[in-house]
């Protein structure tokens, strides 16, 4: 089994989608609150967000679902998501994923 990557307003709009059709275990509820709570963008401004921090050369699968998720917007925040990365960040690094969120917000 590989791993797949999905940001939040992914699982929002999976679930807002499910909950049309069907009521919603207690579970997928507090999963669709959450979800509702930490996202303000869209799906596909988060999936543009995702696909050009990417293309950044250090950067993780990982690492670039968590930004969208968190959409950081200080250096403190950034480096916070790659605490357990083995990748040191230069400032140079973080100020470009910074302003990469920037242009989303």
């Amino acid at each position: 089994m590989t791993e797949k990557y999905i940001n939040l307003a992914d699982v929002r709009e999976m679930l807002e989608a499910e909950s049309n059709s069907k009521e919603l275990c207690i579970a997928q509820r507090s999963a669709l609150e959450h979800s509702q709570a930490l996202t303000s963008l869209s799906a596909d401004d988060i999936s543009k967000l995702t696909t050009e921090i990417r293309e950044l050369k250090f950067m993780t699968d990982y690492a670039a679902y968590k930004i969208g998720d968190i959409l950081p917007k200080y250096p403190e925040d950034v480096r916070a998501i790659f605490a357990k990365e083995r990748v040191n960040l230069s400032a140079d690094d973080i100020k470009q994923i910074i302003e990469i969120v920037g242009k989303y917000l």
